[in-house]
């Protein structure tokens, strides 16, 4: 049985951790032991005795009549370490870990990606033998910075469809849609920034500002949107720099954004000078489009951004950001820095498999397929006790609430050890008040073993 650590590797490890998150980097002067003791919850000298431990181990470096300071050199940044640190069964990169790298034999209900054989392959497939065998195809060199002007002007144009105007300069080509997001926190962000994220929320957008050392702040969600009162208090108390959501479908909830919500979340974001990033991956799922933030604010404080990785190929790498000029212009450069030109390759296949006679009835009978499996998965999860949170228009998605009083990320601890990988809710859930809730991939949903195992594991929980 594993000891529990004692208050003085209590007050050890809290230093330790912050020391590798590099919220303590080499050369910083610490808390004074009272103000750390009173900031911990300690007595002062538990502080001094682990502050004494940690100087004699070489991690801090006591100078007179100073007080203690961090030792060099600076250690690698660890993710998993900075501050509050998640229990791993709740941790969004474990998680991530678990869905990439299971064997075949593994079920992932809990991924968040279609299965092979939905995508678009034989599109793929097509579009790579094209550009094997065409003189003209750029297979060996870089791209330009902003990437390749005929797919920036299709963007332009599929945009144009939903009220966004966003000519091929105000585009640019990035490797996904997460990459687009860390140019921008690149761009937009310092260390100790705050940004709004919804509550729940896509658990990569909780690592990636994690990674660039920013204060998330969740927003509770509804059916219609982001709570706007919430907004408004977290505005008003946080002074927030970004707000980072999705547009069209949200992940995990499958919630769809209404046109008065929409407007009421400018109106406040304007007032208050926020930047909203909108992430819209799973615009080609939606059967009735909703109301996008960049069509109603024409990219003056709204940066749109998206990618293919989850209807066409999450192999060949491709997203965008569509902002305004001056944003973009330093974006290009940020990303010249930190990828140089990017690939043609990826950018060109993406064209042909987008503009390929195929992708339309692909789309069609995707969404018709996700809507089969939704009403599969709501039957046999409701005959679980587990109920969804509303059933969604369109996706893949379902946030679903377990039976009273079961833990999710239990479950999904004993469901891994049976080769079945779920999501449980405060993965998702800035806040951590997501605990009696899984997100579902119904598209993952189709092997009788899921359900078999969730049952047998609910009835030993409960």
């Amino acid at each position: 049985m594993t000891q529990s650590p004692t208050r003085i590797e209590t007050v050890m490890q809290t230093i330790q951790s912050r020391i590798a998150s590099r919220t303590y980097p080499p050369g910083t002067r610490l808390p004074s032991v009272r103000a750390q003791a009173k900031a911990l919850g300690f007595s002062v000298s538990t502080v001094v005795e682990a502050y004494e431990r940690l100087a004699a181990e070489n991690v801090i470096r006591a100078r007179q009549g100073s007080g203690f300071y961090v030792c060099g050199p600076m250690p690698p940044l660890a993710l998993s370490d900075i501050e509050p640190r998640a229990d791993r069964a709740i941790d969004p990169l474990w998680v991530s870990r678990q869905a990439l790298e299971a064997g075949p034999d593994t079920l992932k209900p809990g991924c968040g990606w279609l299965p092979d054989d939905w995508m678009y392959e034989a599109g793929m497939r097509r579009a790579l033998r094209s550009l094997a065998q065409s003189r003209n195809a750029r297979l060996v060199d870089y791209a330009t910075p902003q990437g390749l002007p005929e797919l920036r002007q299709l963007l332009a144009r599929r945009m144009a469809a939903l009220d966004i105007e966003a000519p091929p300069r105000q585009i640019l080509l990035a490797d996904s849609s997460t990459q687009a997001i860390d140019l921008i926190c690149r761009l937009l962000l310092e260390p100790g920034d705050t940004v709004l994220v919804d509550d729940p929320c896509y658990f990569n957008f909780h690592a990636l500002l994690r990674a660039h050392r920013a204060t998330a702040i969740g927003i509770p969600m509804t059916p219609s949107g982001p709570d706007t009162a919430a907004f408004e208090t977290a505005l008003r108390q946080h002074k927030p720099r970004l707000y980072i959501t999705n547009s069209g479908i949200h992940n995990p909830t499958g919630a769809i954004l209404s046109p008065l919500t929409a407007h009421r979340l400018l109106k406040l974001a304007d007032s208050a000078g926020l930047i909203i990033v909108e992430d819209d991956i799973f615009a080609d799922f939606e059967i009735h489009p909703a109301p996008r933030l960049a069509a109603f604010d024409g990219l003056s404080n709204v940066i749109h951004i998206g990618s293919f990785s989850k209807t066409v190929s999450a192999s060949l790498r491709c997203g965008y950001i569509a902002a305004r000029a001056d944003w973009i212009d330093q974006l290009t450069d940020l990303k010249i820095a930190t990828a140089f030109g990017g690939g043609h390759l990826a950018a060109a296949a993406m064209l042909s498999a987008l503009t390929d006679s195929g992708y339309r009835k692909h789309l069609e009978a995707l969404r018709n397929r996700l809507a089969a499996a939704m009403e599969t998965a709501v039957a046999r999860l409701g005959r679980l006790g587990i109920v969804p949170w509303l059933v969604p228009q369109a996706g893949m998605f379902l946030w679903c609430q377990l039976p009273h009083g079961i833990d999710a990320a239990g479950i999904a601890r004993a469901c891994l050890e049976q080769d079945v990988v779920l999501a449980p809710g405060n993965v998702f859930s800035q806040s951590l008040s997501a605990s009696g809730f899984l997100r579902f991939n119904v598209a993952q949903c189709g092997d009788e073993r899921i359900f078999s195992v969730l049952s047998r594991t609910l009835s030993r929980a409960a």
